[in-house]
């Protein structure tokens, strides 16, 4: 989506805050022994409270409201019997629509105490995300944002996985400009132009190179090698003054 008025402006703020919400929420009522399903129930609840419609069950029929992909999992988790336990990863990901805009929002999460080897590729994966962000802007080349990206992880030694990517967003929960690499690549002469609305969810990972399918679903994707994998997003829209962030929390 290219955003042409202030209305439309406002109505993504609207449902960015919503996703956002809904995410910190979540994170916040997660505890051990809780399950995935009655984490999503709350997601749902929240969504529903709003008046907003999860994107991937409307979109895909996907079997959940929202994405919660546990330790080995590392996107789209199916929501459903196993128990969360002190010392797991989880990364929840949260992607609706309200009055026809969508926003798209994930961060991963250490429940209680882990390893200070996680605690790192948890705050290093925020500033990935952050990295890649301030490539966004009118002008600028789409593939700036993986240049970015795979320049900060190999500086701190980490693998990014090569086949989940950011993607446009807006009047749908994937438009056009798909497949936004956040990795380095060669060839995309793609730019960004002023009021594009994008993902920029970058997964950073001690090891792993490609989401696999696994867990006995169609959904939920592992890590090939096998790795811990965090994953951070936020939708933004370039403008003239810079990356404008539309899902936070509010």
């Amino acid at each position: 989506m290219t955003i042409t008025h202030e209305d439309e402006l406002e109505g993504l703020r609207r449902i960015g805050r919503v996703v956002a919400n809904t995410m910190q929420a979540m994170a916040a009522a997660m505890e051990p022994g809780m399950t995935t399903r009655e984490l999503d129930g709350i997601g749902r609840a929240l969504l529903d409270r709003e008046g907003a419609v999860s994107a991937p069950r409307a979109t895909y029929d996907f079997p959940g409201d929202t994405c919660i992909s546990v330790n080995e999992e590392i996107a789209h988790g199916v929501p459903g019997p196993r128990r969360l336990a002190e010392g797991d990863l989880v990364n929840i990901d949260v992607s609706a629509s309200l009055d026809g805009y969508y926003a798209d929002t994930g961060a991963s999460f250490a429940l209680g105490t882990v390893a200070p080897s996680l605690d790192r590729l948890c705050r290093d994966g925020r500033r990935a995300m952050q990295v890649g962000i301030a490539q966004v802007g009118p002008g600028k080349p789409l593939s700036g944002i993986g240049r970015a990206v795979g320049a900060f992880a190999a500086r701190r030694g980490y693998t990014l996985i090569r086949n989940l990517a950011s993607h446009g967003i807006g009047r749908a929960l994937h438009e056009a400009p798909e497949e936004i690499a956040t990795w380095p690549t060669q060839g995309d002469r793609r730019r960004i132009h002023d009021g594009l609305v994008l993902t920029v969810e970058p997964f950073l990972s001690r090891g792993g190179a490609w989401a696999v399918q696994g867990g006995g679903d169609e959904w939920t994707l592992h890590a090939r090698p096998a790795a811990p994998v965090v994953q951070y997003e936020h939708t933004v829209v370039a403008t003239r003054r810079g990356p404008v962030i539309l899902t936070l929390p509010g």
